[in-house]
């Protein structure tokens, strides 16, 4: 089963800094019948104006996820860490039992778009953690390059789940395939682009959730970029 939502069915947010959409419930976005989707409890899509940015705030017990599409994101947090994130960089971030950080636009003139997922770990009590690394779209083009996962596969960010994202710049020569297996289902959305999977046509802002199928085929009408999610 492929549930698709459209990118104008997404709650939007806008103030004179954030420009916002809330897959799942989330601040002041509140729907019962729209919590989460497996472990997969928040998936914001942000551009943050120049020299703005999210103030000083705390989590505890969740994986925060981030991928920087465009611009950079500048980050510190209650135990002294500070960092920044670019274009293709995967950042994971274990709240565990409880860190505060702020994440900002350090840019005088240019935004930054970036995604943010939360992931329920799978253990609680975890030390809080950061873990950051950078991925060419060479890297990721016509295939899915996993970038995070709690699968113990080499050369991404581990996430305290049994959780894996892919990230893929499909071209339209190109025949992608992902496996899911028994009892697994995906949550995918279309950053750029226009593709359809298992033919359903989805285009940029796009989401999917799926569950109950074994095979994910991907094929672009137009040059993609993608996010996918294989979650329990």
């Amino acid at each position: 089963m492929i549930k698709v939502i459209r990118s104008e069915e997404r709650f939007h947010f806008e103030s004179d800094w954030l420009s916002t959409y809330w897959h799942f419930s989330f601040d002041r976005y509140y729907d019962p019948n729209n919590m989460s989707f497996g472990p997969l409890r928040v998936f914001n899509d942000d551009v943050v104006q120049p020299s703005t940015g999210f103030p000083l705030h705390g989590h505890n017990e969740m994986e925060i996820i981030t991928y920087v599409i465009d611009g950079e994101l500048e980050h510190e947090d209650s135990t002294g860490g500070a960092g920044r994130i670019g274009p293709g960089e995967v950042q994971r971030m274990s709240a565990g039992t409880g860190i505060r950080h702020s994440e900002y636009n350090a840019s005088p003139d240019t935004p930054v778009h970036l995604l943010q997922m939360w992931v329920l770990p799978s253990e609680k009590g975890l030390a809080p953690s950061y873990e950051q690394l950078r991925f060419t779209k060479e890297q990721r083009e016509g295939r899915l390059l996993p970038v995070a996962s709690g699968q113990d596969m080499p050369g991404v960010v581990k996430v305290h789940q049994d959780t894996t994202v892919y990230v893929s710049a499909v071209r339209p020569e190109d025949s992608i395939v992902h496996r899911l297996a028994p009892g697994r289902r995906a949550y995918l959305f279309v950053i750029e682009g226009e593709l359809q999977v298992n033919g359903r046509a989805l285009g940029k802002g796009d989401q999917a959730r799926i569950e109950n199928e074994s095979e994910l085929s991907f094929a672009a009408s137009a040059p993609s970029d993608i996010l996918l999610i294989d979650l329990p």
